[in-house]
Formats: C-alpha cells, sequence, structure tokens
C-alpha cells in the first residue's frame, strides 16, 4: 500500500492520501480523543504522541499536530494509517451515522433570508469546498444574520494561519459577487 502525503496550507496540519475511500459518506473532523474511540482509524491516529485532531475527507484524511516535528511524526502516522487498511477494519466501529458526529449546532437565518442561503449552500458546494477539499479540509454553513455568512472551519482549515485570508478575501469577495447583500464571512 503506497500512501502519499500533502503538505497544507497549515503547517500544523498534513494530508494523507491512502489512494483509497475514506469517508464516503460525508467528512468527520475529530478533536477530542473520547470521541475518536468510536474509530479504530481515529483511534490509532490519537494514539500517536503530538496528534491532537483528525478530520476524513471522502479520499484523504488530514491530521493535526499540537506538537512534534513531522519527520518524527510522519513514520507513526503512516504507519497507523497502514496498520488500519490491512486490517480491514470500518472507519466507525460502531456504524455511528457521520451526522452524530457533526456539530450539534442548529443552523441560523431568519425565513427571508432563505432563498439566500441557499445561494449561498449552492455556491460552498460547487465552487468553495472542492478547493478547500483540495488543502484537505472543510467549510459548512452555520448562519446567516444582517448580510454576515457563518462559516465553521474543519480540517486544516481550522486553526490554519491563512484562513484568515480565505474567507475575508476568497469566500467572502466570491459571495459578494452573487450576492450583493452579503457584507462579510465569519468564522464560527
Amino acid at each position: 500500500m503506497f500512501i502519499q502525503t500533502e503538505a497544507t496550507p497549515n503547517p500544523a496540519t498534513l494530508k494523507f492520501l491512502p489512494g483509497r475511500s475514506v469517508s464516503p459518506q460525508g467528512p468527520i473532523e475529530l478533536r477530542d480523543p473520547a470521541l475518536a474511540e468510536r474509530s479504530p482509524l481515529a483511534t490509532r491516529l490519537f494514539g500517536v504522541k503530538g496528534v491532537s485532531a483528525v478530520f476524513f475527507g471522502s479520499d484523504f484524511i488530514t491530521v493535526t499536530k499540537a506538537e512534534g516535528e513531522w519527520p518524527h511524526l510522519k513514520p507513526a502516522i503512516l504507519g497507523a494509517i497502514m496498520e488500519h487498511y490491512m486490517s480491514g477494519a470500518p472507519l466507525m466501529s460502531d456504524g455511528a451515522p457521520v451526522d452524530e458526529l457533526a456539530e450539534s449546532e442548529d443552523e441560523f437565518f431568519a425565513e427571508e433570508d432563505a432563498a439566500t442561503v441557499d445561494t449561498i449552500k449552492e455556491l460552498l458546494e460547487t465552487r468553495i469546498r472542492p478547493a478547500v477539499a483540495g488543502d484537505g479540509g472543510d467549510i459548512t454553513f452555520r448562519g446567516y444574520k444582517d448580510g454576515t455568512v457563518y462559516l465553521a472551519m474543519k480540517g486544516s482549515c481550522s486553526g490554519c494561519p491563512s484562513s484568515t485570508a480565505t474567507l475575508k478575501h476568497g469566500i467572502q469577495n466570491l459571495l459578494r459577487h452573487f450576492l450583493p447583500q452579503v457584507r462579510e464571512v465569519e468564522a464560527v
């Protein structure tokens, strides 16, 4: 098995491409080792000293470190990923649906803004999320109020030094182009 690695814009996060499906049902972010126990792969990854977060995309895994250097952590992470795929274990051991692990916060927006929110979500799905996934992350809609769009950043995007630039210059400009009523974009 050959696992590729890619740097991400976040120096604390590396993207691992195992060459097979990872989480086809949707992205999963695990920042709590207690929640990670539901996933054999996440349990193995959190077993590597220094790992602070794991994100599963459709065909990639991003790992965020709290301490240590990548040259020391990378071999142990590669070994954990390889062991997982060789074992044949499922991504989630208890068959828990992905949405149970998603943020518990509901989306918020006024009913009269529903058409604007639909357009925001469509732009996120078709133009923004594919680009962000290329960097090992994900962005999801959380809410819209008084011209401000609230987005949750996950994976390599969470805590990334360039995430503010991505939000303010990339996403905000794109949304403003298509929706003049959008004034700004904020991370939650």
